[in-house]
C-alpha cells in the first residue's frame, strides 16, 4: 500500500511498489511537487538502490517532482533469475512511470543508471524529456572483467569487493571526512543478493549502446567525476560528442559516484535538462 505524508516546501511524498509487465515488484519513491514542476526519475548505480539518490533529491525538493527506484535485483524490488539486459531495465522504468501516471521525465542515471538511462532514452524518446548521464558509459568493453567480479562475488560474497569498491566509488578526502557516508554505503552494498549481484554484472559486461547515441535528440548533460577510474573523463567525453547538442560537465575531486560526494551541481544540472524538456 502507498504512504503518503507531508515533506517540505509543500511536496507529498509516496513510498509504493509497482508491477512489471512480467510481473516484478519495483519498490520506488516519489516526491511530487505539483502539476507545474518539471519530472525527474532518477536510476541509481550498481548494487545501491534508491536511497542512493537522497543527496541530489533534497536539493530539487520544491523545485522538481522526483522519482527514484530500487531497479530489479535491488533492494526491496524483485531479484528473478536473470538473464537481465539494460533494456528490460529501461521496459521496467517505462512501466513504473505509467503506474505513478508520468507520460514522460526527465531520465537521469549514475554508473548502471546512465546505461539504463541511455537505454530508456532510446527506447522511449517520446517519453524522455531530458537526459542525465553521470560517471557512465554507453559500452564497458570489459566483459571479462565483470565475469571476473561477478565470479569473486559467488565465490567469496560481497564482503570480498569491499576494498575495491570504496576507492573506487569515493576519492581520498571524502573518504577521510565522510565515514558514515562510506560506511552506510557499504552497508547498501553488502545487503544485495549474490546472484542478482552476478546477472547484473553479466547486463553491463554485455551492455553496448554506441549504435543509440545519434539518436538522442533531447536536452543532454553528461557528468563526470575529474577522478573517476570507473568511466573516465575520456568515456565521458565520448558520451558527449556522441549526443549532438549535449553538455560535459567535470567535478573536480569527484570519482565514481559524484550524486554523493558533489550532489549540488548535479541537481542543478538536472534541473536544467527538466526544464529545458519541459519548455521544448
Amino acid at each position: 500500500m502507498t504512504t503518503v505524508s507531508s515533506a517540505p516546501q509543500h511536496t507529498q511524498v509516496h513510498d509504493g511498489q509497482a508491477r512489471t509487465r512480467d510481473g516484478i515488484g519495483i519498490a520506488y519513491g516519489l516526491t511530487d511537487a505539483g502539476a507545474g514542476a518539471p519530472r525527474i526519475a532518477l536510476v541509481h548505480s550498481l548494487a545501491m538502490e534508491r536511497g542512493f539518490w537522497r543527496p541530489v533529491a533534497e536539493r530539487l525538493a520544491g523545485a522538481a517532482s522526483v522519482l527514484t527506484f530500487d531497479c530489479r535485483g535491488h533492494g526491496a524490488s524483485g531479484k528473478p533469475d536473470g538473464p537481465y539486459t539494460v533494456e528490460l531495465f529501461a521496459d521496467d522504468l517505462a512501466d513504473l512511470l505509467d503506474h505513478v501516471g508520468w507520460g514522460s521525465a526527465a531520465i537521469a542515471g549514475a554508473s548502471m543508471g546512465g546505461c539504463v538511462s541511455l537505454a530508456f532514452a532510446a527506447r522511449y524518446p517520446q517519453r524522455t524529456a531530458g537526459l542525465g548521464l553521470i560517471d557512465t558509459t554507453a559500452c564497458y568493453d570489459a566483459m571479462p572483467a565483470w565475469m571476473d567480479r561477478a565470479n569473486k562475488a559467488k565465490q567469496g560474497g560481497l564482503a570480498s569487493l569491499v576494498g575495491f569498491q570504496i576507492t573506487r566509488w569515493f576519492g581520498d578526502a571524502f573518504r577521510a571526512e565522510h565515514e558514515d557516508v562510506v560506511q552506510e554505503s557499504v552497508d547498501v552494498f553488502l545487503r544485495n543478493d549474490v546472484a542478482a549481484y552476478a546477472e547484473t554484472c553479466r547486463m553491463l559486461g554485455a551492455c553496448d549502446l554506441r549504435a543509440a547515441l545519434p539518436s538522442i535528440k533531447t536536452p543532454t548533460t553528461v557528468i563526470v567525476g575529474e577522478e573517476d577510474y570507473a568511466t573516465p573523463v575520456k568515456t565521458a567525453r565520448e558520451l558527449h560528442d556522441g549526443v549532438a547538442g549535449s553538455t560535459l560537465t567535470v567535478l573536480k575531486g569527484g570519482r565514481h559516484l559524484t550524486p554523493i560526494e558533489q550532489p549540488e551541481p548535479i541537481a542543478a544540472e538536472l534541473l536544467r535538462i527538466a526544464r529545458e524538456g519541459r519548455a521544448a
